[in-house]
């Protein structure tokens, strides 16, 4: 692999950018005082040769790229560092990272805030119909009558996940008058509200679930015929976590049948593909996997990533380690 030669960056630490990553664009002239770029997209090289050559011992990824052995890790022998400015992990292979002593960080809880804000702005949406009466007051005139909508307050709301941004979530949702369940790998001893290890006993208690949960083997479908059955037809499921969660086709069906009351759906299962009976339901709100993007969210996950990238040259403990493999 040919890299053009430039003796400002030949004493600055080498970083392997795997794929296009919208962060590292808007802040790559800051970025690049720091560090000296290997990027995939700029090389002829099949990506596996390409790999092989760069001798990367640190990388800077998004979440598109499945970092698996085969994959990558079998062709960078010398990686030792992995950043993603991803929240969400299931596209890295983390036992096999642990394996192979690569350290990985996350983007913490740079996106945590903007998140919590985004799952109320769909709930909230999907209760009063903004969007829905939007396109009526579009096709009809003043005269015309709209179907009544339904406040939040006194709702009573089942998180399931209750990390960084379900727990903000939750705080949110308390303020509005709003009685809060949940559900989480663990019960945590320093909340008070109701804890259900059984996912269907919290969707019975539930007037809408709110997933805000990682990916993972245990929880990829984890909404399913019983939980949807169980959230009944006036419960209402938002989603910002993950569309792989819910099964898709299930989901689809409860709405298409009225099994369901409606959805505010940020995430789908096969993005960025969107099923097509959605698009015609006003009783459902359909975003592009946008709850994480401010301005505000994408700086602080810059300073995150490049303050991860120099205590790993330095080093220096990591910044925002992931120790949960």
């Amino acid at each position: 692999m040919e890299i053009t030669s430039n003796p400002k960056l030949e004493n600055l630490p080498k970083v392997l950018l795997l794929g296009p990553i919208r962060v590292y664009t808007l802040f790559e002239s800051e970025f690049s005082s720091h560090f000296q770029f290997i990027k995939c997209n700029d090389s002829p090289l099949p990506l596996p040769h390409f790999l092989a050559t760069s001798n990367a011992t640190a990388m800077l990824i998004g979440g598109h790229i499945p970092i698996t052995a085969c994959d990558v890790l079998d062709h960078l022998p010398s990686l030792r560092c992995i950043v993603t400015i991803t929240a969400g992990l299931n596209h890295i292979d983390l036992a096999e990272c642990c394996r192979r002593g690569i350290a990985v960080t996350s983007a913490g809880d740079a996106y945590s805030n903007d998140c919590a804000d985004f799952a109320l702005a769909l709930l909230i949406d999907l209760l009063r119909k903004v969007s829905s009466v939007h396109r009526f007051g579009q096709r009809v005139s003043a005269e015309g009558h709209y179907c009544l909508s339904h406040r939040l307050k006194g709702k009573k709301i089942g998180i399931i996940g209750l990390g960084s941004i379900g727990s903000r979530i939750a705080r949110r949702l308390e303020a509005f008058g709003c009685t809060i369940l949940y559900s989480s790998r663990k019960q945590k001893p320093s909340v008070s509200y109701p804890f259900y290890s059984d996912i269907c006993e919290l969707a019975t208690n539930s007037d809408i679930l709110v997933i805000s949960c990682a990916l993972t083997n245990q929880t990829r479908h984890m909404i399913n015929k019983q939980v949807l059955s169980a959230l009944g037809k006036e419960g209402v499921i938002i989603n910002i976590a993950r569309g792989a969660i819910i099964d898709e086709k299930e989901l689809v069906r409860f709405l298409v049948e009225g099994k369901i009351a409606g959805a505010g759906l940020d995430v789908f299962e096969n993005e960025p593909y969107v099923p097509k009976e959605l698009s015609a339901m006003d009783n459902v709100v359909l975003l592009p996997h946008a709850a994480f993007i401010t301005h505000e969210s994408f700086r602080d996950v810059f300073e995150l990533a490049k303050g991860n990238l120099l205590a790993f040259f330095s080093n220096k403990p990591l910044l925002s380690p992931v120790t949960d493999v």
